[in-house]
């Protein structure tokens, strides 16, 4: 929330560059569900816990557009590199 007014902006600005928006955000929130072009909801908590939160719908969403792409989500690229160095 303390950061909210920034994300909008951001947000407006992708979206005046023609680019498909898709947002995390909280239930209720009617201000990103018309700028967007898909929501998906978390329910309302403390701005603590909203990163935690908001992790399970992204990891899923990845996963989902991995599957759809024939991506192996059991074997991403470059992963054994960003991994073993220190």
């Amino acid at each position: 929330d303390s950061v909210y007014p920034k994300i909008v902006s951001s947000i407006q600005e992708a979206k005046a560059r023609h680019s498909p928006i898709i947002a995390i955000t909280t239930e209720g929130n009617k201000e990103l569900a018309d700028i967007a072009d898909d929501c998906m909801y978390i329910p309302k908590s403390i701005d603590m816990l909203y990163p935690i939160l908001a992790v399970v719908p992204t990891h899923l969403f990845a996963y989902y557009v991995a599957l759809e792409l024939g991506r192996d989500v059991d074997k991403p690229r470059n992963l054994a590199k960003s991994v073993t160095v220190e």
